[in-house]
């Protein structure tokens, strides 16, 4: 069942981060979403769960009250998945573009290496311009997954940086070798976290668009980085080794 509630008190993208992860860790929660503008919240939850408890959940800062529009209860089937399938539509479209992108650059001379460098580096560079969007509500939404952001916080606000630099080491042809070993480390280290995360049914918001696209954590997730890192140790083994 999904519920809408008022929330008042959030300032900012981060704001919205910090509610998320503090409403999700209630075992009854399966997802939250916020939007700041609106000042709501919908939550879907296994049985409904009282007021109190969420106003005793939440720090003062914050407000929480019932919404009189309530979003009626999804019903089994394919429903859920569908609108699963829906927020994740942005993610499907932007990886069609990149490997459509890729594929035209190389389709006269095709040379599989090459068009995989150039994937991989529109990919970095289209992920981190969405991610400088909202560079700390980024930051704080990378931080509730993946276990280096956790540990060092400053990370998360460098991350972007990060893609940006090996996009362009990627796309120029400069460094390869060591621009292969940072994305298998590093994104190796983020599908841990994903990972981690699809196995204890947390249901938080994937970070890897920032935060202007509402994606929720799913296996597309595990799937996306899954993808890059075969691709990097793939390249490594054939050019390097």
């Amino acid at each position: 069942m999904k519920h809408t509630y008022k929330i008042t008190g959030m300032t900012c993208s981060g704001c919205v981060a910090s509610v998320v992860n503090i409403l999700s860790k209630i075992d009854e929660i399966e997802q939250v979403d916020i939007s700041l503008e609106r000042e709501e919240a919908e939550i879907s939850m296994t049985s409904h769960i009282p007021i109190t408890t969420l106003k005793s959940t939440l720090p003062d800062k914050y407000s929480i009250s019932e919404n009189a529009s309530q979003t009626s209860e999804i019903g089994m089937g394919g429903g859920a998945e569908k609108s699963k399938l829906q927020q994740l539509k942005p993610l499907f479209l932007i990886f069609l573009y990149l490997f459509g992108a890729s594929f035209l650059v190389h389709y006269k001379n095709w040379d599989t290496g090459e068009a995989m460098l150039d994937f991989m580096g529109f990919f970095y560079i289209v992920f981190s311009f969405f991610k400088f969007l909202d560079l700390k509500g980024f930051s704080e939404s990378f931080r509730m997954y993946d276990p280096l952001a956790k540990v060092v916080p400053v990370y998360g606000s460098i991350y972007p940086f990060i893609e940006l630099v090996l996009g362009l080491l990627f796309i120029m042809r400069f460094q390869i070798a060591a621009a292969l070993v940072i994305t298998i480390i590093i994104l190796g280290t983020t599908t841990v976290g994903v990972t981690k995360t699809l196995l204890d049914k947390k249901n938080i918001r994937c970070a890897c668009l920032g935060t202007a696209l509402k994606l929720p954590m799913t296996e597309a997730t595990f799937i996306e980085n899954f993808i890059m890192v075969v691709m990097a140790i793939s390249i490594l083994i054939i050019e390097f080794i």
